[in-house]
C-alpha cells in the first residue's frame, strides 16, 4: 500500500511542472479579459481564477429566499437535518427565508446553479473546477480542523473478506465509481490506474457508476462490487452513524490528501447579500451543533482560495485530458 502511494505522489510531482505551467499560461491576461477556462459569459478581472460579480447592477441577482444545496448524498433527508440549525443562522445573518434543496445528481447541481436556480451551495471536490468555469460558482470556504488541516484520502476499498490485496489484482474485476465529476470517485483514481498499473476500463476492468460515494461503500459491503474507489470521509460519517460495518471493507490503497467540499455563492448574488454568506459561514457556532456531531473530525469553515486549494485537482484533470470549457 506504501508503494502504492509513493507512485501517485510521483505521478502527480511528474506531471506538476509541466501542467502548473500551462496553468500559470492560462491565467495570464490584461484586467478586462477572461483568465484560464472561464466561460465567456464570465470576466475575471482580478487573475483569481473565479467569475467576477458584473460590473452592471442590473445583472445582480437579489431574490427573496436564497437556496441551499449540499452535495448529493445517498440520503438528502439525513443531511436536511444535519445542515438545519447551519440554515437557521444563515436566514438570521442574511435576513432571509432559505431553502434546503435536495440535488440528486453532481450533473442537477451544476445545472441548477448555471440556470440560477442555486444560490448558495458546497460542491463536491471534483466538481467544484467544472462549477467554477461553467456555472459562475465562487467558492469561499472549507471545513477544517482547529490546527488548519483539512480534507481526505483516496481509497480503494474491496469487501473484508475479498482475496484481492493490492490494486495490480484488480484485473479483470468490477470497480465502482461515483461519477464522471469526482475527484476521488473517478478522475484520480483513474489516471493512477492508467499511469501506474496500465489499467483502462472496459479492457482491463469492468467499470460501474453507482452515483454516490454512499452507495458505491454500500455496495463493496453487500458484494455488489469487487472494489470501489471512494472518499475515505464519506466512509468515515457512514461507519460513524451505523450506516455499514467498517469490518466488512478492507482498503487496499489510499492516496494523498485532497481539498474537500467548497462551499460558496452564484457569482452575481448582490454583494450586500453574497457578504452575510460570507460571515454567516465564518460566524457559526460550529461546537456541539449538528455540524460538528456529524463532521466530527472538523471544527469549523475556513476561507479559501480556488486557485491555491485546487491547483492539485486542476492538475489531474489535465492529466485526465478534462476540459472546463463549455
Amino acid at each position: 500500500m506504501t508503494s502504492d502511494r509513493n507512485a501517485l505522489l510521483f505521478l502527480v510531482t511528474r506531471l506538476g511542472s509541466v501542467l502548473f505551467a500551462l496553468i500559470l499560461a492560462g491565467c495570464s491576461g490584461e484586467p478586462g479579459e477572461t483568465y484560464g477556462d472561464l466561460s465567456s459569459r464570465f470576466v475575471d478581472r482580478d487573475g483569481d481564477m473565479v467569475a467576477d460579480l458584473p460590473e452592471d447592477p442590473r445583472n445582480w441577482v437579489t431574490p427573496r429566499r436564497l437556496v441551499f444545496a449540499y452535495t448529493p448524498v445517498e440520503d438528502p433527508a439525513v443531511y436536511e437535518e444535519v445542515w438545519s440549525d447551519f440554515l437557521r443562522h444563515l436566514e438570521n445573518t442574511t435576513g432571509l427565508p432559505v431553502v434546503f434543496f435536495p440535488v440528486q445528481s453532481n450533473a442537477a447541481q451544476l445545472e441548477a446553479m448555471r440556470a440560477g436556480r442555486l444560490h448558495v451551495t458546497g460542491f463536491n471536490t471534483g466538481s467544484v473546477p467544472l462549477a467554477v468555469n461553467r456555472t459562475g460558482f465562487v467558492p469561499f470556504a472549507m471545513m477544517a480542523a482547529a490546527d488548519g488541516t483539512y480534507g481526505y484520502q483516496m481509497e480503494v476499498i474491496v469487501p473484508a473478506e475479498s482475496p484481492v490485496t493490492e490494486v495490480s489484482q484488480l484485473r479483470g474485476r468490477t470497480i465502482a465509481f461515483t461519477s464522471p465529476t469526482s475527484n476521488s470517485g473517478y478522475k484520480a483514481p483513474l489516471v493512477f490506474l492508467r499511469e501506474q498499473f496500465g489499467l483502462e476500463p472496459d479492457r482491463d476492468f469492468i467499470p460501474r457508476f453507482s452515483g454516490k460515494h454512499d452507495s458505491s461503500i454500500l455496495g463493496v459491503a453487500n458484494g455488489d462490487y469487487d472494489a470501489a474507489s471512494i472518499a475515505n470521509s464519506v466512509k468515515t460519517r457512514m461507519v460513524q452513524r451505523g450506516v455499514v460495518d467498517g469490518e466488512r471493507l478492507r482498503t487496499i490503497f489510499r492516496s494523498e490528501r485532497f481539498p474537500t467540499t467548497a462551499y460558496g455563492h452564484a457569482h452575481n448574488l448582490h454583494p450586500e447579500i453574497a457578504e452575510k454568506v460570507r460571515e454567516a459561514f465564518f460566524s457559526y457556532e460550529w461546537k456541539g451543533s449538528p455540524l460538528d456531531k456529524e463532521f466530527e473530525q472538523e471544527d469549523g469553515f475556513i476561507p479559501i482560495s480556488y486557485r491555491e486549494h485546487w491547483e492539485i485537482i486542476r492538475r489531474i484533470d489535465q492529466a485526465y485530458g478534462i476540459s472546463y470549457r463549455e
